[in-house]
């Protein structure tokens, strides 16, 4: 019997197309033979749709004409199997589910919000759990914790926008001590939206301003000089985990772009449509030291399934900074494998596998009491404000 694999994907958030070419990507690439392949949509306006025309990309648009194709769902535990059923209408169950493969990207989807909510219906998914999608989305909980891990971050400085609006002089001082040029973006963001280069303290405010458009928490890093832009992937869990090939990553503007990300000559190729060499053209030396803080990174943080971290290197002096780590990276980062040993559909398999492997794990723990220590509540007495049972 096949396993019932929901992809969900799209979700409201500035990531929202990318979501859907990493997603379509996957589902072309998962094993039919083992398979069975449950598109589940997120609208940007939250509504859940369901249907097998939503693996086509062509349907994508025009978002109205999409709902014509699809139908209005909602997800949930029925009696211990996870339903999906119609919203409007009779309210019929259309499809069942085994388990979630998440290709959400940005807010509400890579930052635990998909992962806690199926977690309180007790639905199985690949990819990594509540705490580390929460910390992988936030860049300033992320170089906090590998700041104590002892991992090597840029220099950087954080602040809310009520505290920007309110004290301005305060944020200067701050970024004056890391010294300019500072790269400035929303601390909870991805695809290099909202983020801009402040070369002096004259440029400083506007490229503030336009992370404030996106978040209220925003990350200021120092600049890396001679930058060059690498990547690695990490496929595994707490047990066991495994390296990709290391990419640099070319970029046309002066600092890698949404543009330089996405939009190539086919739009549809997602994070394939970037320039880059795989593999680096980097020294032995530099591909071990990136391949140990790839895996202390992704055991420090405690993910799994697969990831991306991104590193900046100073050419000159080979010192590597980690950047960021993305929890679902864009086109899960199939491209950084090599194909003779584990193509799309093995990778696929190896997540899926992962997930089961976690799941069975989680479903040993302890979560709750049989005891119900309420049963003999007699109700408040007493001092106000103390239980007596």
């Amino acid at each position: 019997m096949k396993i019932k694999i929901g992809v969900i994907f799209g979700g409201e958030s500035v990531e929202h197309e990318i979501s859907v070419i990493s997603a379509i990507q996957a589902m072309k690439a998962l094993d039919e033979e083992k398979y069975e392949i449950v598109p589940i949509y997120i609208s940007k306006d939250r509504e859940w749709y369901t249907g097998d025309l939503l693996k086509d990309i062509d349907l994508y648009k025009d978002f109205d004409n999409l709902k014509k194709y699809a139908k209005n769902i909602v997800l949930y535990n029925k009696e211990g199997s996870f339903v999906l059923q119609s919203k409007k209408g009779l309210k019929k169950i259309v499809n069942e589910i085994d388990l979630v493969f998440p290709i959400m990207h940005g807010t509400n989807g890579e930052d635990g919000s998909i992962q806690g909510y199926l977690n309180m219906l007790g639905i199985p998914y690949a990819e990594s759990n509540l705490y580390a999608a929460t910390i992988g989305q936030d860049k300033v909980f992320q170089k906090q914790i590998l700041q104590s891990e002892g991992l090597p971050v840029a220099d950087y400085t954080w602040f809310f926008d009520n505290e920007y609006l309110e004290d301005f002089n305060s944020i200067k001082k701050r970024v004056k001590e890391i010294g300019y040029p500072v790269i400035v973006k929303p601390s909870r963001l991805g695809s290099s939206i909202g983020i801009k280069i402040a070369k002096n303290e004259e440029v400083l405010k506007s490229a503030i301003d336009e992370a404030i458009r996106y978040d209220d928490k925003i990350l200021i890093e120092k600049m890396i000089n001679n930058l060059v832009e690498l990547n690695c992937a990490v496929l595994g869990n707490k047990e066991q985990v495994e390296t990709s090939l290391i990419e640099e990553v070319l970029a046309t503007d002066e600092l890698l772009s949404y543009k330089d990300k996405y939009i190539g000559e086919k739009k549809t190729k997602g994070m394939l449509s970037t320039n880059r060499i795989i593999p680096a053209d980097i020294s032995k030396k530099t591909e071990k030291e990136i391949y140990e803080l790839s895996k202390k990174t992704f055991r420090s943080l405690n993910f799994s399934g697969i990831v991306r971290i991104d590193y900046l290197m100073d050419c000159k002096t080979n010192k590597i900074y980690i950047n960021e780590v993305n929890t679902i990276p864009g086109s899960l980062s199939f491209y950084l494998w090599d194909k003779e040993n584990k193509n799309y559909t093995k990778l696929l398999d190896e997540i899926i596998n992962i997930a089961i492997k976690d799941y069975k794990t989680k479903s040993n723990k302890t979560y709750s009491f049989e005891i119900n220590i309420l049963k003999n509540y007699s109700g408040l007495k007493g001092k106000k404000g103390k239980l007596k049972f």
